[in-house]
């Protein structure tokens, strides 16, 4: 669908690390010291958050990931490392400043709404020292990533002189740097690949109202000249991103949102599936559908989340079931995305199905009937003729699988090129293996990769075989 499964980036993210504290609670009576709710405490958690959630966005699509900036000598700091370091995370860019705290947000939240948020943090610029450090062991560095993202939440990491230093080097090197802003004042990411700003945040920037598509592109065109940027950008939100070509032309790429239960850290993961597109080789339009795709798998789950490869295709492929080209995937993409499926009913058959009809058609719906997903393994040209012989196949293999696809009971089709689908099978270990009741009593190709193996009646006088011998007598008789 994006081609992206065989793609690991290398992407380095810069900013603010930060922890979102989460204490979940209940209410039940007023303090008789002050007019305030006293919160009994049910339970209590640690989240990655700030460029922290970034990085653990880019780890979830299949990203290598390296992340830079500061904690504190303290115990969110240690809670912090460990963490990423789980994910396999490279923290070797992480400086550990002892009279400064670990960024940690708390949420107090009592029957199901916040009352409050605490902030731990020192905001002031980071010394001239770590900016010196930072940027050595960035340029020793810089040609093993493909990106660079800057997660910049207004606490200090990256001030004018880091940012604009890290785009300079990134542009020397010809690689895209990718900035999701804060403030007013855009000048310190000038010269920047693009900027994510959303609708508010960008015109707090422009000082221009957005009330209509002609406002709207007076912006992008401001952000454009203010900021020297390669794409000028902006999210919004339900309404997907709008952007400018190179002739300054308006294009909104839609959002496609089913649910919105939770937008936290949408804007994370906005960031971090462009950086992906964009270093894996998409193009920037194709990589904003890809961003607005990852941002609905987050926005339809309950607070700060991510969204896996997979999540993504199978998200956009219950959305565009008339795309049949979208069912007929490679293995390596049908395999990422049957990760993000454990908790449906695989049911997998396969065959040449060479001119379709009617019994093929009742054993395609009788097998979908067994679970939620249909797989459907299509015999390459190169099987067919050494199965069949060198008249078959009549329809080529694209074309028989462009057909199956308009089937609502086939989910996907995999081609393969081996006489059986036995390694296809044992890659996909469905729950059921389904064939056709000419095989009682033989043995069935990949069995034994299958929870269960059903065989299926077909229809009396119905296969390919019927309809070639009837136009063969055809042509004899006339």
């Amino acid at each position: 669908m994006f081609g992206l499964e065989d793609k690991m980036p290398h992407i380095l993210v810069i900013g603010d690390l930060m922890i979102d504290h989460y204490v979940w609670g209940k209410c039940e009576r007023i303090s008789p010291e002050a007019p305030v709710q006293i919160a009994e405490v049910k339970d209590e958690s640690n989240r990655l958050g700030g460029a922290c959630n970034v990085a653990n966005n880019l780890i979830s699509l299949g990203a290598k990931v390296s992340i830079c900036g500061i904690i504190g000598d303290d115990d969110s700091g240690k809670w912090l490392i460990n963490e990423l370091d789980s994910l396999h995370i490279d923290i070797d860019n992480i400086f550990l400043l002892e009279k400064r705290p670990t960024t940690k947000k708390t949420r107090v939240i009592v029957s199901n709404q916040q009352v409050l948020r605490v902030d731990r943090e020192d905001k002031n610029p980071i010394d001239e020292n770590i900016i010196f450090e930072i940027m050595i062991n960035i340029e020793n560095k810089i040609s093993n990533y493909d990106c660079i993202i800057l997660s910049d939440y207004n606490k200090g990491v990256l001030n004018e002189v880091l940012t604009q230093n890290l785009i300079k080097l990134a542009k020397s090197e010809n690689k895209p740097v990718l900035c999701d802003p804060k403030g007013s004042d855009y000048s310190k990411y000038k010269g920047a690949t693009l900027l994510t700003p959303n609708k508010n945040e960008a015109q707090l920037a422009t000082k221009i109202n957005i009330i209509d598509d002609d406002s709207l592109c007076a912006t992008l065109k401001n952000l454009k000249d203010q900021c020297d940027l390669s794409v000028p950008l902006i999210t919004l939100s339900e309404d997907g991103i709008a952007l400018l070509d190179t002739k300054n032309t308006l294009i909104k790429i839609p959002t496609i949102a089913k649910e919105v239960y939770d937008v936290t850290g949408a804007g994370d993961t906005v960031i971090a599936a462009l950086g992906f597109a964009l270093s894996s080789g998409l193009d920037i339009y194709k990589s904003c559908e890809f961003a607005n795709a990852a941002a609905a798998v987050v926005v339809g789950k309950v607070g700060s989340a991510t969204a896996t490869y997979g999540e993504i295709i199978q998200y956009l492929h219950s959305r565009h079931q008339n795309d049949f080209n979208d069912k007929i995937l490679t293995k390596s993409s049908l395999l990422i995305i049957l990760q993000s499926l454990n908790d449906k009913k695989i049911v997998f058959t396969n065959g040449c199905f060479d001119i379709l009809h009617r019994g093929h058609i009742s054993y395609l719906q009788s097998s979908k009937k067994l679970g939620d997903i249909l797989i459907v393994g299509l015999n390459s040209d190169l099987s067919v003729k050494r199965l069949k012989g060198e008249e078959r196949p009549i329809n080529s293999q694209e074309d028989r699988a462009f057909i199956l696809a308009g089937l609502e009971s086939v989910d996907f089709i995999i081609i393969f090129d081996e006489d059986t689908p036995e390694e296809l099978i044992a890659a996909i270990k469905p729950d059921i293996l389904v064939k056709g009741k000419d095989y009682e009593g033989k043995r069935i190709a990949g069995s034994q990769h299958a929870k269960e193996v059903l065989l299926i009646d077909f229809i009396e006088g119905k296969s390919t075989t019927n309809i070639l011998n009837k136009i063969k007598k055809f042509k004899e008789k006339s």
